[in-house]
């Protein structure tokens, strides 16, 4: 039925899907006001845009599409997510700090390995106020705060599905748990070309700085809210169980679920009020705590997932649908790499992970069940799944919208006095020097 639908599938019904990613990359800029406040409908609009023509169209088939993209992927995904979230804003760093480059570069490297493991939210909302308050006495200090959205809000999320929300969507595809682990060498090449050239820029600014202005501080080391690791180890151990364990299914609303996935989302749920219930409401203030990223992420993904259903089913008919020419025009790794990457950029890069991990998967495997053609496709075409991945999680960094820390991360800065770059002004004097140029460099030693 996928292939049939698919191949069949009119263009058109991608609107809503291009729709929605464009509001999100065009109006938090152009209508900043407008969006703060109406986000929520522009998101509706966009999911009832394409559920009321694809169920006319397919009626019954599209609302169990519609409902399975819910239960089996959105409810799991935004779970994951707050799960993160909400246990690393209960936890909070304490200590006088000196923003010297060895400590920053320490401190960001730190970053970019926990991001794997606790994901590039809950890494940065641990991370980014130690940082801030380690650089205040400094004047020059934009740039910290640009590479530690690099690598820490992004790049350092790509060795497991616990790091970036792309990735936790491919382990629900059926990717492998430990499948990223591929990406080590990849991951660590991109770190250190990154970190060498912050640690040259920040070399360089230090020594400009007054010195005179360091701050003397004898607050001693702590970590407040610390009972949160103990839940952040909850979470990758409900993760893992939940790949190795095979329970039977359930139905429910006539959708197919893994018991396990079921017992998993449970699991990190309870995390998450053991979270709320057991850390001292004094350690969120500290780190100024709210649940506005979160609630925000809620309402725009339930409009991403359904209106990027009709691009998925088009894409999985492989060459055989309406987008058999693109799927043509994909033929090299790095094709993959750039492709997924540059979305990655300015849309989102979990529906845009998912939409060329389709492409992938119709163009060697048209019409065969998506869990059974993940794993053949690492069996034979592994280098391309490589790709995608590294795509969406690396390039997320290029611009402010495309990955959700990098703007909270931007937010909290200016609320702590950090002049952060316009959003063109931090691809031009950022992005493009230091990233591209990085990404250039992984393309010709793996993916050509």
């Amino acid at each position: 039925m996928v292939e049939e639908i698919g191949a069949h599938m009119p263009l058109w019904l991608t609107i809503p899907f291009a729709g929605i990613l464009l509001s999100i990359a065009v109006l938090p800029l152009m209508a900043p006001h407008f969006w703060h406040k109406h986000f929520g409908k522009v998101s509706a609009f966009w999911a009832v845009a394409c559920a009321i023509p694809f169920i006319a169209m397919y009626g019954g088939t599209a609302v169990h599409d519609i409902l399975h993209t819910i239960l089996v992927e959105y409810i799991p995904f935004l779970v994951l997510l707050g799960a993160l979230y909400t246990i690393a804003g209960g936890i909070y760093i304490k200590g006088s700090f000196v923003g010297k480059p060895i400590f920053n570069t320490v401190l960001l490297f730190i970053g970019a390995m926990l991001a794997s493991f606790m994901g590039t939210t809950g890494a940065a909302m641990l991370l980014v106020r130690p940082l801030i308050r380690a650089n205040r006495w400094r004047k020059y200090k934009t740039f910290v705060i640009v590479f530690f959205i690099f690598l820490v809000a992004n790049i350092g999320g790509a060795l497991t599905p616990l790091g970036d929300p792309p990735l936790f969507l491919g382990f629900l595809k059926g990717v492998p748990f430990f499948f990223t682990l591929r990406l080590i060498p990849i991951w660590m090449t991109a770190v250190v070309i990154v970190l060498g050239i912050f640690f040259a820029i920040d070399s360089y600014y230090y020594a400009k700085e007054d010195k005179s202005t360091i701050p003397i501080g004898d607050e001693k080391f702590e970590i407040l809210g610390s009972i949160n690791f103990l839940f952040l180890l909850g979470v990758l151990v409900a993760v893992l169980l939940s790949g190795i364990v095979h329970l039977p299914k359930i139905n429910v609303l006539g959708v197919h679920l893994y018991l396990q996935d079921v017992l998993r989302d449970i699991f990190l749920l309870v995390l998450t009020v053991l979270s709320i219930l057991l850390t001292p409401p004094m350690v969120r203030e500290k780190n100024e705590f709210t649940w506005f990223p979160i609630k925000e992420v809620a309402i725009l993904f339930i409009g991403i997932f359904i209106a990027m259903i009709p691009c998925l089913k088009i894409l999985e008919a492989g060459e055989h649908g309406p987008a058999g020419g693109l799927i043509h025009m994909l033929s090299e790794p790095y094709h993959y790499f750039w492709a997924t990457g540059t979305l990655s950029s300015f849309l989102d890069n979990a529906p845009t992970y998912l939409t060329f991990l389709m492409t992938a998967l119709g163009k060697f495997y048209p019409g065969v069940p998506v869990k059974i053609a993940v794993h053949k496709l690492i069996a034979t075409h592994s280098i391309y799944l490589e790709a995608i991945s590294a795509g969406a999680v690396f390039f997320g960094a290029i611009t402010y919208i495309g990955n959700a820390p990098n703007f909270m991360v931007a937010s909290i800065a200016r609320e702590q006095g950090v002049e952060m770059p316009s959003f063109f002004g931090y691809i031009v004097k950022y992005s493009i020097p230091v990233l591209v140029t990085t990404f250039v460099i992984l393309t010709i030693i793996f993916f050509r």
